[in-house]
């Protein structure tokens, strides 16, 4: 079976219509061109890839916390998509709940865009999300998911970390903020996003230089822990990626059929509540 065949789920992707959910003007960066990507151009790409499933990250670019169109995706199609929204941290029991109702299965936090000091009171909401039974979906670079793991250590909360973690290739391995994530592999509560190279990179396609880092999650997370995401439509990219490209690198790092099983399907369908 080809790998584009075989069932997936996607736990990184974003919806951006402008022409139906307009950008809120206060926000900075408003994608544009091949960086918007509709609910229904999301479905054809999905169907042609054989991913059965996504995981709607609500995008800071465009609408930050107005998680309209989310919203409105994933309460029509519960049997497609999942939701991670923005939400302030002050967010209540009650609101989150609601959320819950709706198909949203978790709360995105971004410090890689908006900083460590932004997210610096954010434990009563892990505690809160942590009672509710649902994720946190944390964006960090560098060294940043240092400020994190106390939390994460402490906060029986469950935890999908973007992108590898964006580590910093000039630092190596080695570096405090890779290694944090590796040992926050004990917690039995943190899932890896293998994806986004490009986000953390010093090279193009098939971003060779990650394929350490890759590895090392890899062998500390086990299939069991890892999932795979494509990323589309690819925000502020800097060079141009498809889906199927990066599939076929995914197939690279786990040969085996039964391990591209956990990554692709069981884990996140189990992590996901499909």
């Amino acid at each position: 079976m080809s790998v584009f065949d075989e069932p997936k789920i996607d736990c990184h992707a974003h919806i951006l219509d402008p022409g139906r959910f307009p950008y809120d003007p206060a926000i900075a960066y408003h994608p544009s061109g091949q960086e918007i990507g509709t609910v229904g151009q999301m479905r054809h790409m999905m169907d042609c890839y054989g991913i059965r499933h996504t995981l709607l990250v609500q995008p800071n670019s465009g609408y930050g916390s107005d998680n309209s169109y989310l919203l409105s995706e994933v309460s029509a199609d519960r049997s497609r998509f999942r939701g991670a929204a923005i939400v302030s941290l002050d967010a209540g029991h009650d609101m989150l709940a609601s959320l819950r109702a709706q198909g949203v299965i978790g709360v995105a936090f971004n410090p890689s865009l908006l900083g460590t000091d932004f997210y610096a009171n954010a434990g009563p909401l892990l505690e809160r999300l942590a009672e509710l039974d649902m994720v946190l979906n944390l964006q960090v670079e560098g060294d940043q998911i240092g400020m994190f793991a106390p939390w994460i250590r402490s906060i029986p909360v469950r935890v999908l970390i973007d992108h590898c973690g964006r580590p910093s290739l000039d630092a190596g391995l080695a570096q405090p903020g890779f290694t944090t994530l590796l040992d926050l592999a004990q917690t039995e509560r943190v899932w890896v996003k293998v994806s986004g190279y490009s986000k953390f990179s010093r090279q193009r396609f098939p971003f060779e230089d990650c394929w350490p880092y890759v590895e090392a999650l890899k062998q500390t997370f086990t299939p069991g822990r890892l999932v795979w995401s494509s990323d589309w439509p690819y925000l502020r990219a800097p060079d141009r990626q498809d889906v199927g490209p990066l599939l076929r690198l995914a197939e690279s790092f786990f040969p085996e059929t039964e391990a591209r099983g956990r990554v692709f399907w069981h884990t996140p369908r189990s992590l996901l509540g499909f």
